[in-house]
């Protein structure tokens, strides 16, 4: 048998959506305990701050980049965020802009955010963004192959990407929105964990619906599977349309419930925003702000 189908097959993850909905509504009851300064502290320091637009430019990145660097200034008492999350291209841009440190400079490539273009062109795009940079890449899954089967091609191309981000962090992009059933993300969690992934995001936030707590329940329950088996912790990241600290707070209780506060890190948890920072520096400053 196949590897990667032995590895689906022998998943134990549950996929019912019922017995999903249950568990995920008993974690969202408690989420509002969670509420607390240092927790709203703790999501901003874990936030990959995202600029994605048609419009983005070499000045409009490098203001975007100042912000960040004057982040530590302004609010001397809080931790910055986690990284700056930009188009392949503007990597060099933000590397040779921001002067703060432990702050990841971060892209999206490889075909972003539709992952259809060829292999080789997606190899490129990592290997350039690294040498300009980057020292995190997400990139999309390719749900062509996912769609088809075809796992071999799916993972191989993967590893092809992490090899070729070297000591970057892969954060591979499951899509959920896309993929819809529970069946379909544990399928896609798993491939790309065995892919050599270092983190699994849910979406892109540009096509298909954002991240949802189902999905980030189901990717969760995979990554602690995942970790029994191997050994090895693999990342999550929610991403697409999380705006409101209590929605963050939702996710931040996801990744406490399953898989406990070794997952509470900026090296292993992440949230992609660009609205969110404002809005968690207004809980934790207690009055409205609009700093980014």
């Amino acid at each position: 048998m196949d590897r990667y189908q032995k590895a689906i097959d022998d998943s134990q993850v549950i996929t019912d959506e019922a017995e999903i909905a249950s568990a995920v509504n008993k974690i969202i009851e408690k989420a509002p305990t969670y509420a607390t300064p240092e927790v709203y502290e703790f999501l901003f320091s874990s936030i990959d701050l995202t600029t994605l637009s048609t419009e983005d430019s070499q000045e409009s990145v490098a203001a975007f980049t100042k912000r960040v660097n004057d982040f530590d200034n302004e609010y001397p008492q809080y931790k910055n965020v986690a990284a700056i999350c930009v188009y392949s291209n503007f990597a060099e841009v933000v590397s040779s802009t921001l002067d703060v440190t432990g702050v990841d400079v971060a892209v999206v490539a490889g075909g972003f955010p539709s992952s259809q273009t060829f292999t080789a062109v997606k190899v490129a795009d990592v290997a350039l963004a690294v040498a300009g940079g980057a020292n995190e890449v997400d990139v999309v899954m390719n749900l062509g192959y996912l769609r088809d089967k075809n796992y071999e091609d799916l993972c191989d191309e993967l590893i092809e990407l992490k090899h070729t981000a070297k000591g970057a962090k892969l954060k591979v992009i499951l899509e959920t929105g896309a993929l819809k059933t529970p069946e379909a993300i544990k399928e896609a969690s798993i491939l790309a964990m065995w892919s050599d992934a270092d983190f699994i995001k849910t979406s892109t936030g540009k096509i298909y619906p954002g991240a949802s707590l189902e999905a980030a329940y189901v990717m969760c329950q995979c990554i602690r599977e995942y970790y029994a088996q191997t050994g090895r912790k693999v990342g999550f990241k929610a991403a697409g349309g999380i705006r409101r600290a209590e929605e963050a707070v939702q996710y931040y209780a996801i990744v406490k419930e399953v898989l406990g506060d070794e997952w509470l890190n900026k090296d292993l948890f992440r949230i992609g925003a660009s609205s969110l920072a404002n809005n968690l520096l207004s809980a934790m400053t207690g009055e409205e702000t609009r700093y980014f």
